[in-house]
């Protein structure tokens, strides 16, 4: 199959047929994602683009890797630097779209140390382990999540076994191996079960660029108490309401906590909001039910969003001159869980629903908030959605999620 490829390629411009092999694969791989964005759902094609940019990979030129890499990392985070103008740095954005081009160039390009079909797939398989700059948004096995391929290591180890082998198969039967695909079909239904309460998820539309100013702060909370009073008239059990929905240090403002407390004689109240203790600053989720209150601390921060995944030194740096400080939350050390009315719920701030440590232990439902208004307009909520629903199909898990712009909804 390689010589196959070399072949034509002999036929053409290298250049050109290196570009254009690298941009179809980039193509492929993300095809899934693109359709998700557009509300279409098609198993098939799924399954079929995945198999394509999987086995693309595994026998295309070794320039062609590394465009592939490019044009991957373009396409699923373009997204990233849109943040950055909130922090006082917007110049930055095309700096960032480009380096994380060239990461996932790099993620990829281990691939172009060799043409050879089997250890490109051991090193693509290896890749499943990797997570470039500590951020985890890019899951090989993501790319099958709503396909007949399941998701787990095994299925995606057999496809590419099955792919590979094709090349060390000999006429007639150099397509046999496409057989053991079978191996790597998911037969089996995740049991994911709906929590015995009745949860309504709020989802609201703040712009980023207003959230924070003074003049929003009073008509965000006369919407927040009026989506709290419909719950309550509606006989819900519970509202969840997005991240940082209270943009302010909650537990500095009295009279806010007072009126929730107060509500949540009636219905249980999940929110996020500030925390700021011994001059510390926390990212948390309050949970109000019968009058009492508990806070989450969120565990898992977001790369060069909430932290600086560099050394000391490079840190301080970067986090002083281009965040403003900005880039300093602290962390709790383990999940948190809240019980509410008798039923455990996993909670996971916005980045950390994605994340595998959340779903460690015994975890049925999770209940996920976040503020996807950083990246207007972009695909990221539906990145988010595939990752999560990724996770809770792995875990046979519940996500009930809450977002401030796109991605509220039940995902399984």
């Amino acid at each position: 199959m390689v010589e196959k490829i070399q072949n034509i390629r002999n036929s053409y411009n290298h250049l050109l047929f290196d570009l254009t092999v690298g941009v179809v694969t980039a193509l492929f791989f993300s095809a899934f994602l693109y359709l998700e964005h557009f509300d279409i759902t098609i198993k098939a094609l799924n399954t079929i683009f995945g198999i394509f940019a999987l086995a693309l990979f595994l026998y295309i030129p070794k320039r062609a890797v590394l465009v592939a890499g490019f044009f991957i990392g373009l396409l699923w985070f373009y997204w990233i630097g849109y943040s950055f103008k909130y922090n006082g740095v917007g110049y930055l954005e095309p700096f960032i779209t480009f380096a994380f081009a060239i990461i996932y160039m790099l993620f990829f390009g281990i691939l172009a140390f060799t043409n050879n079909v089997a250890i490109r797939a051991l090193l693509l398989f290896g890749l499943t382990f990797f997570e470039p700059v500590d951020f985890n948004w890019l899951q090989l096995e993501i790319l099958f999540v709503d396909s007949y391929i399941g998701i787990f290591k095994y299925q995606f180890a057999a496809v590419l076994i099955a792919l590979s082998l094709v090349e060390y198969t000999k006429k007639p039967y150099t397509f046999a191996p496409l057989l053991l695909l079978i191996f790597a079909f998911n037969f089996n239904t995740p049991i994911q079960k709906d929590a015995p309460l009745k949860i309504k998820l709020v989802a609201t539309d703040i712009k980023q660029e207003k959230k924070w100013q003074i003049e929003t702060l009073q008509p965000t909370l006369q919407m927040i108490f009026k989506e709290i009073e419909n719950a309550i008239s509606q006989g819900y059990d519970v509202v969840v309401l997005p991240e940082s929905v209270f943009p302010f240090y909650m537990n500095l403002a009295t009279n806010v906590m007072n009126r929730l407390v107060t509500y949540s004689y009636n219905i249980a109240i999940v929110a996020g909001s500030l925390l700021k203790e011994d001059e510390l600053h926390y990212n948390v989720t309050y949970m109000f039910e019968g009058g009492e209150y508990q806070v989450a601390k969120k565990m898992i921060l977001v790369p060069f969003g909430e932290y600086i995944p560099l050394p000391e030194f490079a840190k301080e740096f970067i986090n002083d001159i281009f965040f403003a400080g900005a880039s300093d939350f602290k962390t709790a050390s383990t999940p948190t869980d809240f019980v509410i009315k008798g039923v455990k719920f996993r909670n996971a701030i916005c980045y950390e629903a994605t994340c595998k440590e959340i779903y460690e232990g015994d975890v049925d439902f999770v209940i996920a908030t976040s503020n996807n208004a950083w990246f207007y307009p972009s695909i990221e909520p539906t990145l988010q959605k595939l990752l999560m629903r990724f996770y809770a199909r792995k875990n046979d898990a519940t996500i009930y999620h809450s977002a401030n712009w796109h991605g509220t909804g039940l995902v399984k």
